[in-house]
C-alpha cells in the first residue's frame, strides 16, 4: 500500500501565530507538515519554489484593514488563492513568570496588534513604550529569552503555552470580536469548482493615467450586477502615481457574467492577473440580479447568433 504524502504548509510563524491557528482549522492540518517561515514573502516563496505545496497568510482585518506585504506579494503574480479562513483574533499581555502589570515598561507585538490594543495600553499602561515585531508569536518569543530587552508582549493567549510565559492580562482588544482574514496559496492551477458560495480575486494595473480609469474597472463590475468585497490601492513600484488595483468580487471564475467582467477588465486594463476563484469563508450564497444569471447570458449569445444567420 502506497502512503499518502503529506500536504506541505509554510505558514507566517513563529509557533503560536494567529496564522498557524488559522491553518489549524484546515480539515488536512492535522496529517500535514507545517513549516513556520520568518516573513509572508517567505512563506510565499516557499510555495513558489516548491519547497511548499501551499502557504497560510493573512490579508485582511477587521478593525485595521488590508496586510500590505500579502497584497503587494500577490500582485507579484505565480500564485494563486485556493481557500479563505476567518479567525477571531483576540490578545493578552504575556510577560516571563513573577513580572507584575506596572513592571511593563517596554512591550514588543506586531503593528497590528498594537494597533487593535491601543486604548487598552493608554489605560492601563499609559507610560509603556510600544515596540513592533514580525508577529505575535515572534514578540512572545523574544520576551520569554532570559536576556530579554522587553517586559511583556501582546500576543494570542496561545503563545503563553509554547513560550512559558505568565497571561498578565487577556482580551485586551479594543473592539471586541475582531476579525482576521487569511488565505490558502498555492501555485497556479484550475481553480475549485463553483459552490455558489464564492469570491474572485484579482489584480488590475490600468494601461494609463487618464480621467475616468478607476471607473472603467467598476463598470465592468456594475454592469454585470457583480459586488466587490474589496478594492485596494498600492503601488506598482515602478514610479510614483502608478498604481495597480487589488479586488475582490462575488462570484466563480465559470460563471458568465464574472468571466464576461473578467475578459472586460483585460481590454481595459493594461494586465490583469487572476488569483483564484475559491469558496467564501462565511458561506454567504449569492442571488445573481434578474438580467445577470447564466442562463440570461446563454440567451442573449442565442439571439446575437440568430441575428447574425438572418433569423430577426
Amino acid at each position: 500500500m502506497v502512503d499518502t504524502p503529506r500536504t506541505r504548509y509554510a505558514y507566517l510563524g513563529p509557533a503560536g501565530t494567529f496564522t498557524e491557528a488559522a491553518l489549524r482549522t484546515l480539515p488536512d492540518a492535522e496529517q500535514a507538515e507545517l513549516t513556520p517561515a520568518d516573513t509572508v514573502p517567505a512563506a510565499l516563496d516557499a510555495v513558489r519554489s516548491g519547497a511548499a505545496d501551499a502557504a497560510v497568510v493573512p490579508i485582511e482585518n477587521s478593525v485595521e484593514g488590508a496586510v500590505p506585504v500579502t497584497l503587494d506579494e500577490l500582485a507579484n503574480g505565480h500564485l494563486m488563492i485556493t481557500r479563505e479562513i476567518l479567525l477571531r483574533v483576540s490578545f493578552a499581555l504575556l510577560a516571563r513568570p513573577d513580572t507584575q502589570l506596572e513592571d511593563c515598561k517596554r512591550i514588543v507585538t506586531h503593528p497590528h496588534a498594537a494597533a487593535q490594543c491601543r486604548q487598552w495600553l493608554a489605560e492601563r499602561l499609559p507610560h509603556a513604550e510600544v515596540l513592533l515585531a514580525s508577529s505575535t508569536a515572534a514578540a512572545a518569543a523574544a520576551v520569554a529569552e532570559e536576556t530579554s530587552e522587553f517586559d511583556a508582549a501582546i500576543a494570542p493567549p496561545v503563545a503563553a503555552r509554547h513560550y512559558g510565559l505568565d497571561v498578565l492580562a487577556s482580551e485586551i482588544e479594543d473592539t471586541p470580536d475582531a476579525v482576521t482574514r487569511f488565505v490558502v496559496v498555492s501555485r497556479p492551477a484550475p481553480p475549485p469548482a463553483p459552490t455558489g458560495a464564492d469570491k474572485t480575486s484579482v489584480v488590475a494595473f490600468i494601461r494609463d493615467d487618464h480621467p475616468g480609469a478607476l471607473l472603467e474597472i467598476l463598470e465592468e463590475f456594475a454592469i454585470r450586477g457583480i459586488n466587490l468585497t474589496r478594492i485596494e490601492s498600492r503601488p506598482t513600484k515602478e514610479r510614483l502615481g502608478k498604481y495597480c488595483f487589488s479586488i475582490d468580487c462575488e462570484g466563480h471564475l465559470t460563471e458568465a457574467r464574472v468571466g464576461e467582467a473578467l475578459m472586460g477588465l483585460r481590454r481595459v486594463c493594461a494586465e490583469v492577473r487572476f488569483l483564484g476563484s475559491y469558496p467564501r469563508a462565511d458561506g454567504v450564497r449569492v442571488c445573481p440580479r434578474p438580467g445577470t444569471t447564466d442562463a440570461d447570458f446563454a440567451s442573449a449569445a442565442a439571439w446575437l447568433a440568430a441575428l447574425k444567420e438572418g433569423r430577426v
